[in-house]
C-alpha cells in the first residue's frame, strides 16, 4: 500500500537541503500545524452536514436546503454568521477563565485529533506511549467545560457543567478499560504499530469475544463521552437552557460547537483504529487474490469509510433513544460498564497468556 512517508521524507529532505537544520524544523512544524489545522476544520463541517441531514432522514425530512445545492453550503454560511456575531461580555463572571473555557476545550481536541493515523506516514504524532497520550490530552478537555459552567455565574451553566463532570469523568474510566483490553492484546501502546498488526486481521476479529465486548462498551462510553443523547444532560434544553454554554456567544460558542462534533469524529477514529484496524484493509487469510484486491484501495480511504460508519452508529443511537436521567447514566457506569469492562479486561489477559487469540 502507498505510504505518505516518502512524500513526508521528500518534503523534509527538500527544506534541509535549502535550509539550516533549524530553519527547516520551523518551517516543518507550522506546515504541520496548518495542515492540521485545515483537516480539523474541514472534518467540522462535513461532520456538522452529516449531523443534519442523518438527522433529517430519522425524521423523514430532508434537512437544510436553501443555501446551495442540496444545502452544501449551509455550513458555511452558518461559520460566516458565526464569525461576525458579537462576542458578549458577561457582567460579574470570571473573565480570564470565562475567556479561557473554549480555547482549552479546542486544544484538547485538536491535540487528540492530532493522534489519529489517517493512512501510513499520515500522521502528526505517533509516540510509543500514543495510547496514554490520547487519554491524557483527550482528559483535559473536561477542565474547560467546569470552567465555563463556573466563571460564567449562571446557575444553569453550572449544573450542566457538573453534570457533564460527573459523566465525563466517570465514563473515561470505562474507555480507558477497553483501551487496555487492546494494549493487552497488541502489546504495544504506539498507535502506527497497533494499525500495522493488524495487515492480517483486525483486532475485533482476532480478540475474540473480550475484543468485541470492550468495542460495544467503547461505543457506549464514548457517546457519553462526547454528551451525546441519550447522554446529553449536560446539554438538556428542556432543563439547562443550553448547559455550560449558555451564556457564551459568537465564536467562543462557536468553539464549544464545533469541538463536540470533532470530539464525535476523534471517538469513531479511535475504536476504528483500535477495534477495526485503522487504515489497514480486510484481509481474509487464505485467500490472497482478494486481498490484494483490497490492498488497492488507498489507507485513508479504509480509515475514514471505518470512521464514518461508526459515527453513523452513534448517530442512529441519538436520534432514536430518549435522553435519560443523570442518575440512572451514572448507575449505567459504575453499576454496570465497569464491572464488566474489569472482568473483561481479566478475559483478555488470560486469553493472551493462554494463546488464545488468533
Amino acid at each position: 500500500m502507498f505510504s505518505f512517508s516518502d512524500i513526508t521524507t521528500a518534503i523534509d529532505q527538500f527544506l534541509h537541503s535549502v535550509l539550516p537544520d533549524q530553519g527547516a524544523l520551523i518551517v516543518e512544524c507550522i506546515l504541520v500545524a496548518l495542515c492540521a489545522v485545515l483537516a480539523y476544520v474541514m472534518f467540522a463541517i462535513v461532520m456538522i452536514f452529516m449531523e443534519r441531514k442523518v438527522c433529517a432522514a430519522f425524521q423523514c425530512r430532508l434537512g437544510p436546503m436553501r443555501v446551495g445545492y442540496w444545502g452544501l453550503l449551509q455550513v458555511f454560511a452558518d461559520v460566516f454568521k458565526m464569525l461576525i456575531k458579537e462576542i458578549i461580555s458577561i457582567d460579574r463572571s470570571d473573565k480570564v477563565l470565562y475567556n479561557l473555557a473554549p480555547y482549552l476545550v479546542v486544544m484538547s481536541s485538536v491535540l487528540t485529533f492530532c493522534c489519529l493515523p489517517f493512512a501510513s506516514g499520515l500522521q502528526v504524532l505517533d509516540f510509543n506511549i500514543g495510547v496514554f497520550f490520547i487519554m491524557a490530552a483527550s482528559s483535559f478537555g473536561v477542565l474547560g467545560i467546569l470552567l465555563a459552567g463556573w466563571s460564567s455565574n449562571n446557575k444553569y451553566s453550572m449544573i450542566g457543567a457538573v453534570r457533564s463532570g460527573a459523566q465525563m469523568i466517570s465514563y473515561e474510566l470505562s474507555i480507558g478499560l477497553c483501551i487496555l483490553v487492546i494494549v493487552v492484546l497488541s502489546g504495544t501502546m504506539q498507535i502506527s504499530e497497533l494499525v500495522n498488526m493488524q495487515r492480517d486481521g483486525w483486532f475485533i476479529f482476532r480478540g475474540h469475544i473480550p475484543a468485541f465486548i470492550a468495542f460495544i462498551i467503547y461505543l457506549i462510553a464514548g457517546n457519553a463521552e462526547t454528551n451525546r443523547a441519550p447522554f446529553d444532560l449536560p446539554e438538556a434544553e428542556s432543563e439547562l437552557t443550553a448547559g455550560f454554554h449558555t451564556e457564551y456567544s459568537g465564536m467562543h460558542f462557536g468553539f464549544f460547537y464545533v469541538a463536540e462534533f470533532m470530539n464525535l469524529f476523534i471517538v469513531a477514529g479511535i475504536a476504528s483504529t483500535l477495534f477495526l484496524g485503522g487504515w489497514a484493509p480486510f484481509h481474509i487469510a487464505g485467500f490472497d487474490a482478494f486481498n490484494n484486491i483490497m490492498d488497492y484501495i488507498p489507507g485513508i480511504v479504509w480509515f475514514l469509510g471505518k470512521t464514518f460508519f461508526v459515527i453513523w452508529l452513534l448517530m442512529w443511537v441519538r436520534w432514536t433513544f430518549p435522553r435519560m436521567r443523570i442518575d440512572h447514566v451514572v448507575s449505567l457506569e459504575w453499576k454496570y460498564l465497569i464491572p464488566i469492562g474489569l472482568v473483561n479486561l481479566l478475559i483478555m489477559t488470560l486469553c493472551v497468556v493462554m494463546g488464545w487469540t488468533f
